[in-house]
């Protein structure tokens, strides 16, 4: 196959207007993102030198998909999603513009950052499952892999890019211009949001009472638990959620406690994993078909659990970075492999149920993770709780593998490209 051939997919998902100008908006707001996260992780440790706070505040941002989840999928399967997304970018441009009004007056603390961080997330927790359930109305279904994928590229450029932006700002101009700019994003965003038109439809959904809502949460629940690959998959990505992917969190920790290179080494470790996990979501997205995704994703949990157990391990910073972007590749493969394989078997009708569960594991057992990490660090460094949750992963792996066959034929079956 030409090299030119391999992106065709990644071609074909950017055919479709509505994609490329939600797409485009996406770059914006994941880079702004990224800049703001660095920036709160490094505001938290300024303010306490502490891994437990800088644990409470990843727990704060990401624990409200947990509480809120159960409601937030059922919404996005009774709301129009595209009115949805709107306000929900309209709240984090608030939020933004409050932690850049308090940091730039010197008026922040650790409280009002708890409290901030807190509405952030709960803002997310509503607008997740409807960004993820509405990409299968910007794109025609055979584009769907790719367009997953090329979100995940997206997202883990904004990773690479993020960082490197952060730092500057923080540097050079102080933390509160890095929540300024994160606000900038959102307002583009939200003009790329304007002109979207939908072309392949978005699903009108039926008027339900109130009333009707614990039945349709508990539906979409039992579903997902029934579902010989969507509960195995969705049960991988609560263990590797809790156990790897709460590092992130530590980050500044690491790059102050164990390596001694402050905030523009936490740029660079943050940097490190954002351009490991780009390269893996351009992989994904120019491999477009499903087919063999499943194995594909079992296997990169191996490689997750051994990269991080190398990365705990040193206390050298030129050793640590390219274990990261290795973990950042891995991180995706795994992640966006899971989404995709759900996203494919999903019943339709319970698309947004589904997603909100993926939302609801995906943000919620780090924040739960990283919570343990950072209580765990202040009594036996930050190193071990790392090296502890990576074994655990290698532990999940071997149970993956041995239900392999089982989760591709349930998730893969009806996929375009997949094995008849």
């Amino acid at each position: 196959m030409k090299v030119s051939a391999r992106f065709d997919p990644i071609r074909s998902a950017l055919a479709h207007r509505d994609f490329r100008l939600f797409s485009g908006g996406n770059v914006a707001s994941h880079v702004g993102t990224w800049v703001q996260r660095v920036a709160v992780g490094w505001l938290a440790w300024e303010l306490t030198r502490s891994g437990t706070w800088l644990g409470i505040i990843a727990f704060a941002d990401m624990f409200p998909t947990v509480l809120l989840a159960p409601v937030t999928g059922a919404v996005a399967d009774r709301v129009e999603r595209l009115r949805a997304v709107k306000t929900v970018q309209t709240l984090n441009l608030l939020q933004a513009v409050l932690l850049a009004g308090f940091t730039l007056s010197g008026t922040m603390t650790i409280e009002i950052l708890l409290v901030l961080v807190t509405l952030g997330g709960s803002a997310l927790a509503f607008g997740q499952p409807v960004r993820l359930a509405i990409v299968p109305s910007l794109v025609a279904r055979k584009d769907l892999s790719a367009a997953i994928g090329i979100n995940s590229l997206i997202f883990n450029g904004a990773r690479f890019v993020g960082p490197a932006i952060a730092g500057v700002l923080i540097v050079r101009y102080g933390i509160g211009w890095a929540f300024a700019f994160n606000a900038l994003t959102f307002l583009v965003f939200l003009a790329a949001l304007s002109r979207i038109r939908l072309e392949h439809g978005e699903p009108r959904p039926a008027p339900r009472g109130i009333r009707n809502m614990p039945g349709e949460i508990a539906e979409g629940y039992a579903y997902a638990a029934r579902h010989p690959g969507i509960g195995p998959m969705l049960l991988i990505l609560t263990v590797v959620a809790i156990c790897a992917r709460p590092f992130m969190e530590l980050l500044p920790g690491f790059a102050d406690a164990v390596f001694g290179r402050g905030a523009e080494g936490l740029a660079l470790l943050t940097s490190a994993t954002g351009l490991g996990a780009m390269l893996g979501g351009l992989w994904l997205a120019q491999r477009g078909a499903v087919a063999g995704l499943t194995a594909t994703t079992v296997s990169g949990i191996a490689f997750l659990g051994a990269v991080l157990i190398a990365f705990a391990a040193t206390d050298i910073f030129w050793l640590a970075v390219p274990c990261l972007a290795v973990a950042g590749f891995a991180m995706i493969v795994v992640g966006v492999g899971e989404q995709t394989l759900l996203q494919n078997a999903v019943d339709p009708g319970l698309r947004g149920r589904v997603m909100s569960l993926y939302g609801m594991i995906n943000r919620g057992a780090p924040a739960l993770g990283a919570l343990v990490m950072g209580s765990l660090s202040s009594w036996i460094g930050l190193q071990w709780p790392v090296a502890g949750g990576a074994a655990i992963c290698l532990g999940v792996w071997l149970w993956a593998r041995s239900r392999r066959e089982t989760m591709t034929r349930a998730l893969e079956g009806d996929a375009p490209g997949a094995a008849a």
